[in-house]
């Protein structure tokens, strides 16, 4: 059997396995090109916007690290420490964190919101609040000693943070050194472990009316230098109940 040259220009057929000798075969014609696409859309100003607003989001998370753990639905880790929220009603409201009840306070910040409003919005829904400040950036020679204070600045040290409560910024939060009231406050909630109340108007100097707190305690995670979180747990033996997430994040 002789094989018949291809001219250069006689394309190779493809014949399908199985297909009977001298049965006529005809190749498929190529698949048409597609038409060439149309370039992107440049992001509109409301795109923009909710990308930043998704970026804020994903920096509120904080990576947690390997000794951290979750377990029915909460995050779990070696770290616990005591928050309490307090203020009269319409002034705004404390932020308070501990190791223990008694123990001195690591943090006294005070929100921009006020006591009433933020207790409403923790007994309607889950409560997320973000902390965000940013990180000195120096220029020229004062560049590394800026640096250098940033890492041995623990993120629970910075003055002045953006303050975000389920994604809609309220303000500023203000971190500053416990007052008279706050101390006298302090002492009368230290037997207290976990619980929620008013105060008697007369317990502080300004008695601005009833002063509401809650006390838990919180699952305290650091992701990093410029990472950490605060997850409220329930009481023991209930499954409901405020769900409150605090992150103090630097960006």
């Amino acid at each position: 059997m002789s094989l018949l040259p291809l001219s250069p220009r006689t394309p190779f057929a493809v014949v399908p396995a199985g297909t009977p000798p001298g049965s006529p075969f005809t190749p498929r014609p190529p698949a048409p090109s597609s038409s060439p696409s149309r370039p992107p859309r440049r992001p509109t100003s409301k795109t923009w916007k909710a990308l930043r607003a998704l970026r804020s989001l994903l920096r509120a998370l904080p990576l947690l690290p390997p000794s951290c753990s979750l377990h029915d639905g909460h995050v779990h880790s070696t770290r616990r420490a005591t928050g309490t929220l307090f203020g009269h009603r319409k002034a705004r409201i404390t932020l308070a964190i501990q190791e223990t009840p008694q123990s001195p306070p690591l943090l006294f910040l005070e929100l921009a919101m006020q006591t009433g409003k933020f207790m409403q919005e923790l007994g309607a829904e889950q409560v997320r609040v973000a902390l965000e400040c940013e990180k000195k950036r120096g220029n020229g020679s004062n560049g590394d000693d800026d640096d250098h204070h940033q890492k041995k600045t623990s993120i629970l040290d910075e003055p002045l943070w953006t303050a975000y409560v389920n994604g809609r910024k309220v303000g500023y939060a203000l971190k500053r050194e416990p007052s008279h009231d706050d101390v006298v406050v302090m002492e009368v909630l230290q037997s207290v472990s976990v619980g929620a109340g008013v105060l008697p108007c007369d317990i502080t100097e300004k008695g601005e009316g009833d002063l509401a707190y809650m006390r838990a305690l919180f699952d305290r995670v650091v992701g990093g230098k410029d990472s950490e979180s605060f997850y409220m747990l329930n009481p023991e033996g209930t499954t409901s109940g405020p769900d409150l997430s605090i992150f103090f994040v630097r960006i």
